[in-house]
């Protein structure tokens, strides 16, 4: 069932990150602000932002477009929802950074769940440069954000990824060197789920959190970009595995799972199919046993 487009009228939050990293680009482009290697503060000024409580219809067609069970969710926000509310930091998170954004890739995440963030609570939401991590080659800058309510402060933790390739140097500084294996998913995982994702995914995806990056929902603009067709969002293929993982191993229970690390390793290009695996602590996104993997990431589930 195709997610309603009336939506996109509570995606303030990801439209404005989207025009905000849009805006640092332009300047880049325009030489009013230089890419290169950065020399940003580490860790970065903290930004705080309010936000009024989720519109509970929102977060169940959320729930199950990424094939979860909304009536799990009744009195509370997946932590995985996080980038509906915290996507419109990335920018001022970035500012300064001089790093060149136009290439700037979603390299994974890491989602600390501290306590279930209640429905029907205003958000209060932080955001820093965490870390820069730079070897000539490509940046990896971490932008940690904190998602807190009334009854639940600091509930949800979660550390977005972003990948920048940077330009090759002169004087040879900068190669890549020998390419490195791609992920797979290990022949002897085991399945929990398998899905099938149609081509207006991405499309439905950014009507729930706002990020509508054209690379998700634009074919042309996708293949432009090198691809075959639009691609998902790396955090709408974590979503599935999360779901999957609440199903699959905890019995329904979606607050079983404390803490999650992912890396996207591949885009899924749509239409798509797709499994998510287990194996030991680690969890698995691909196409089959021994095939290749759109996200590989670690997985803790709560004590008691």
């Amino acid at each position: 069932m195709a997610v309603s487009a009336r939506f996109v009228l509570e995606q303030g939050p990801g439209l404005k990150g989207m025009g905000g990293a849009a805006l640092g680009v332009l300047k880049q482009r325009l030489g009013l602000a230089k890419a290169g290697s950065g020399d940003a503060q580490v860790p970065g000024p903290e930004i705080r932002v309010s936000y009024p409580p989720r519109d509970p219809d929102l977060v169940r067609a959320y729930v199950r477009h990424v094939g979860g069970d909304p009536s799990a969710y009744k009195r509370r926000v997946p932590a995985h929802l996080f980038p509906q509310w915290a996507f419109g930091l990335v920018g001022p998170c970035l500012e300064g950074t001089r790093y060149p954004l136009l290439g700037a890739l979603n390299g994974g995440c890491r989602l600390v769940s501290n306590a279930p963030l209640p429905l029907g609570e205003p958000l209060e939401v932080s955001g820093r440069l965490a870390s820069v991590d730079d070897d000539g080659r490509r940046a990896i800058l971490e932008i940690e954000t904190v998602t807190s309510t009334p009854s639940a402060p600091e509930a949800v933790v979660a550390t977005m990824i972003v990948f920048v390739p940077l330009p090759k140097k002169k004087n040879g500084e900068g190669d890549e060197g020998a390419p490195k294996e791609k992920a797979r998913v290990p022949a002897g995982a085991r399945e929990l789920s398998f899905f099938r994702l149609k081509a207006d995914a991405g499309l439905d995806f950014a009507k729930l959190t706002g990020d509508f990056n054209p690379v998700h929902w634009v074919p042309a603009y996708a293949r432009a970009f090198g691809f075959k067709n639009t691609i998902l969002h790396g955090f709408g293929t974590m979503a599935r595995a999360v779901e999957s993982l609440n199903r699959g191993l905890f019995a329904g229970d979606v607050d079983a799972l404390s803490r999650l690390e992912v890396r996207f390793t591949r885009p899924l290009v749509l239409p798509a199919s797709a499994g998510v695996y287990v194996e030991d602590d680690r969890v698995y996104v691909g196409a089959a046993p021994g095939g290749p993997a759109y996200l590989t990431g670690t997985f803790q589930a709560r004590t008691a």
